[in-house]
């Protein structure tokens, strides 16, 4: 492997690991530091953005949190390890990436691998941030689901701004057989 190979390697490695120790970090404190369900707002005047501890046993916001053994452990750890280190087997083999699409990869595979060791460890994903208003409500979420969001929004984001540049290459009336 080349210089620039090593460093790419090194640079996700970081990027996984900072992510995932920034995730560590703040579920620890709210779990040592909080009740469940207690309600705080961390911002005086802010009455929008709430701090509350639980523990999601499911996925995303419950889902599966019903589910028996052995379909619980197949489904929400078996399932997600196994994808998670296919992703980064993937973003560290496929040196032709575009940096953002490498950079998205790698946020949502730390925000993963963040509440996958939660579920592995204490049985469910401690969630602690909350957005609420009138017309409008977050499920409770954390930084490993911040992280998750970031990456898949990084996804989007070029994915469309590579699509318009594609588009605008196109001679007039041949968009049909462009080829990505």
């Amino acid at each position: 492997m080349n210089r620039k190979g090593v460093l790419r390697g090194l640079w996700i490695m970081l990027i996984l690991i900072v992510d995932i120790a920034l995730d560590r970090i703040s579920k620890n404190y709210i779990r040592h530091n909080f009740e469940y369900h207690e309600e705080i707002l961390p911002f005086k005047y802010n009455y929008h953005f709430l701090i509350t501890r639980t523990e999601n046993t499911g996925a995303f916001l419950s889902l599966g949190d019903s589910l028996e053994n052995p379909w619980r452990f197949m489904l929400l750890t078996l399932l997600p390890a196994a994808v998670l280190l296919f992703g980064l087997v993937y973003v560290l083999m496929k040196t032709n990436l575009h940096k953002l699409t490498v950079l998205g990869i790698v946020l949502v595979l730390a925000g993963g691998m963040g509440n996958l060791y939660d579920r592995w460890v204490y049985g469910g994903v401690t969630d602690f941030m909350l957005i609420k208003f009138k017309w409008f409500q977050t499920g409770v979420f954390n930084v490993a689901d911040m992280s998750i969001m970031a990456g898949v929004g990084i996804l989007l984001v070029h994915s469309f701004l590579n699509d318009r540049k594609i588009k605008n290459k196109a001679p007039e009336g041949n968009e049909e057989k462009i080829e990505v």
